[in-house]
């Protein structure tokens, strides 16, 4: 009946499509009356058979009588194991087998009755090979039946999903592609279509792949109104250079159509291919490679451990926490002031990490009765410190917040870790506290010399390590979010200069760094990682501009805004004195920057502290620059400072 309404529904709508969608499960009694009028098919396909042979009936009931009788003994055993009540499309074997009982034990009942008729009437009442005849019949129908339905409705749920998928190329004739290639064509849940194959020579193009063609990179180039024959290329990127992703990405912006990148095969493993393949990102197109890092040491200082993790719900803070769960810590401690996103990053562990205990707490890190009851508390054995404030102008306005948060809130961790005897203490710090320009660099470089001067305290077991680089890709606040939300909106793209620079990392490299850094260390290192050549940022934001399928100065512009307060045209990673001492990591360095006593640097702390707490904005600058004599401002108020 509701099958019914949902086609009147469609028709007094004006809606004349009925699709797919639309035919839900059929009711029981529906299944069940389907049923009866192919057993009552069978039933006369069995007496025609048996009528051909010549062979007479036999008993005294009449041809209708021993139908009614057949049918309704059917009947009651299809009942009694409930052959209808399974999804006709969705049958399994379990629901073939309930028919095969029901029909054999209606042949079985009806031969019992043939038996028992003979012995008190002198003859049979059905004859046993009209009998043989009904249950070949029978079950074959039924079975077919299923068996039709089944794979009407899997072709027409494949044609349906065939319509709307994007037909593509695949680069490469290689083992990687070939797989991915056939993953796609054997799961039509993936809204894509493999039209053929790009291959760099023509020495196999007279064979096909998978039922497809073979067409060299050359032909493929040159046919006319490409967008119009295909939707976009699929590559593996892992295994493509970053001078082949820019040709690629240069002709499909030229030819007007989409590439995707898939993972290699070894990264597809247990993961959902839809999800997998994505449009090629600016991500893809930096100047760095990937660095992988070896996971053995880190397994080992991280499994069955208690860690806490303080800005854990930031974008490099969450990702440790991420990347901490994979290593199965008897408990991750997660410490944020930001609400929102703490209950957010709570949702998606108890999703994706139901069995790693986690323990969620809001609070801020300069209140030191709160951070001692946790300590108290949880006793741990890793400290990852990743609570910061960080963006450069807003810091710039606000440096009392500077010192009270990157400051005071490192130094209470880092004596609390050493007063609880935590292993390894793991601060994040960044490029810009080399040389600053600003005062949240400045603030980080204080930070850095507070935490190396701990390590030579007597009596202190804790390791103090810090992990320095760059920026990273999509992090809250970085520039490629910016950029995107500036292209979406129609431009104009801004950059502060046409001639400033940036390193870039992927926020899980830089979490790798962090967790490898805490593995390495020997304590009062500064770990620095090489992070690639350097990404000029007017060339990321045409980059964006035309992977967005726009063209720069054309339809979106780009606007020069001027540096910001405190901003600088080059990041350093190495301060200028330092000494760069390698790891048996090629990727990984060690600077040996200068550092402070602990009472000397305590003092001067101690001091920039109270400037704060009296909200002296210029005395606060002041005290910083007397900490990090090389800090100098850039375009900033505070370089009246500096005379």
């Amino acid at each position: 009946m509701k099958i019914l309404q949902r086609v009147r529904n469609k028709i007094y709508s004006g809606d004349n499509i009925l699709g797919l969608s639309d035919v839900r499960y059929l009711p029981r009694w529906v299944i069940l009356i389907l049923d009866i009028f192919i057993l009552i098919f069978s039933l006369l396909i069995s007496n025609l058979m048996i009528d051909s042979l010549g062979v007479r009936p036999i008993g005294f009931l009449s041809s209708m009588e021993k139908f009614a009788l057949i049918i309704v003994t059917n009947v009651i055993f299809m009942l009694l194991f409930r052959t209808y009540s399974g999804i006709v499309r969705h049958s399994t074997i379990i629901d073939l087998f309930k028919l095969f009982l029901a029909s054999f034990c209606t042949s079985i009942c009806i031969v019992i009755v043939n038996v028992i008729s003979e012995r008190y009437n002198g003859t049979a009442l059905i004859r046993n090979s009209m009998l043989f005849f009904y249950f070949a019949f029978s079950f074959a129908f039924l079975f077919l039946l299923r068996i039709v339905v089944k794979e009407f409705f899997y072709y027409v749920k494949k044609y349906s999903k065939a319509i709307n998928r994007k037909k593509i190329m695949v680069l490469g004739i290689g083992d990687e592609s070939i797989a991915i290639a056939r993953a796609i064509t054997t799961d039509f849940n993936v809204p894509y279509k493999i039209e053929g194959f790009i291959a760099e020579d023509d020495s196999s193009t007279r064979a096909k792949l998978l039922g497809r063609d073979i067409t060299t990179k050359e032909n493929f180039l040159k046919r006319p109104n490409l967008s119009n024959k295909i939707d976009g290329i699929l590559l593996v990127a892992e295994h493509l250079s970053k001078r082949e992703l820019d040709e690629w990405v240069g002709i499909g912006l030229e030819k007007n159509i989409e590439i995707f990148k898939a993972p290699s095969v070894t990264n597809l493993e247990n993961k959902d291919l839809n999800k997998s393949i994505k449009n090629l990102q600016i991500e893809d197109l930096l100047n760095r490679n990937p660095i992988k890092l070896d996971d053995e040491e880190v397994h080992k200082r991280h499994n069955g451990k208690t860690v806490l993790i303080t800005g854990g719900a930031g974008s490099i803070g969450s990702e440790i926490v991420r990347q901490v769960a994979h290593f199965n810590p008897s408990l991750i401690v997660i410490f944020d002031q930001a609400e929102t996103p703490l209950y957010d990053l709570e949702l998606e562990m108890k999703e994706n990490y139901p069995n790693i205990p986690c323990k969620f707490v809001l609070g801020d890190i300069s209140n030191q009765r709160r951070l001692e009851d946790i300590f108290e508390e949880y006793r741990f054995s890793m400290v990852y410190h990743a609570a910061a404030y960080k963006h450069v102008p807003m810091i710039e306005e606000n440096p009392r917040e500077a010192v009270l948060v990157n400051v005071l809130g490192t130094k209470i961790i880092a004596h609390l870790s050493m007063q609880y005897k935590v292993n390894r203490f793991v601060m994040v710090s960044t490029d810009k506290a080399v040389n600053p320009t600003n005062v949240m660099g400045a603030s980080k470089r204080v930070a850095e010399l507070l935490v190396q001067s701990l390590q030579d305290i007597p009596g202190n077991t804790t390791k103090f390590i810090t992990t320095r680089f760059g920026n990273v890709l999509g992090s809250n606040g970085s520039v490629i979010p910016h950029f995107k939300k500036q292209i979406e909106k129609g431009g104009p793209v801004t950059v502060t200069h046409p001639e400033i620079v940036r390193y870039f990392m992927t926020i899980p490299e830089a979490c790798q760094l962090v967790l490898q850094a805490g593995t390495m260390g020997h304590g009062g290192e500064i770990f620095v990682f090489d992070m690639g050549d350097p990404v000029k940022i007017v060339d990321l934001a045409r980059k964006m501009i035309k992977l967005s399928g726009y063209e720069p100065d054309k339809d979106i512009q780009i606007v020069f805004t001027g540096l910001r307060p405190g901003e600088k045209l080059y990041e350093e990673l190495l301060s200028d004195n330092t000494r760069n001492l390698p790891t048996h990591h090629n990727k990984i360095m060690v600077s040996m920057d200068p550092h402070m006593k602990f009472d000397q640097v305590n003092l001067l702390i101690n001091g920039v502290v109270r400037a704060a707490l009296k909200k002296d904005k210029l005395e606060v600058v002041r005290q910083l620059k007397n900490i990090v004599p090389e800090f100098r401002s850039n375009n900033s108020l505070y370089e009246m400072l500096d005379r």
